[in-house]
């Protein structure tokens, strides 16, 4: 999967990075993309949610932002190496899922990377399967 992702500043239009998590979301095997709590969200097989993204802030979190399911100690990892650009989210935070800031200039990869690591947490092993005999590097 190739990936075009600019960074964002704080400041700048959101519709962009929303459009490139739309992508890299959509790409994976079997998600589909619906509002929940009235934000744009993704969910394998229309059941269980990896990805949310939360443009204009949430609560007490009033920068843009996308929370994500994370493998086992990756969150705590990524918030210790960069607190600047990962956080503990609230309500999913305590399930090992990471908070991502949009406005720190996260690299285009590494966004990509974080997406794909929380659908491997949540999805099963067939389309783990799938995603990885469609992988270029496989």
């Amino acid at each position: 999967m190739t990936l075009t992702i600019t960074r964002v500043t704080y400041g700048e239009t959101m519709t962009d990075i929303v459009a490139t998590i739309r992508t890299v979301c959509l790409d994976l095997p079997e998600v589909s993309e619906r509002l929940s709590h009235g934000t744009p969200a993704w969910f394998i097989r229309g059941k269980k949610s990896f990805a949310q993204v939360w443009p204009d802030g949430h609560h007490q979190n009033e920068f843009p932002h996308l929370w994500c399911a994370a493998p086992p100690g990756s969150a705590v990892e990524l918030i210790a190496a960069s607190p600047e650009t990962y956080f503990r989210p609230p309500y999913v935070g305590h399930r090992g899922w990471v908070g991502v800031r949009l406005d720190t200039g996260i690299d285009e990869t590494e966004l990509a990377e974080v997406i794909e690591d929380g659908y491997r947490t949540v999805a099963p092993a067939t389309l783990l399967a799938r995603l990885d005999a469609a992988s270029p590097t496989q």
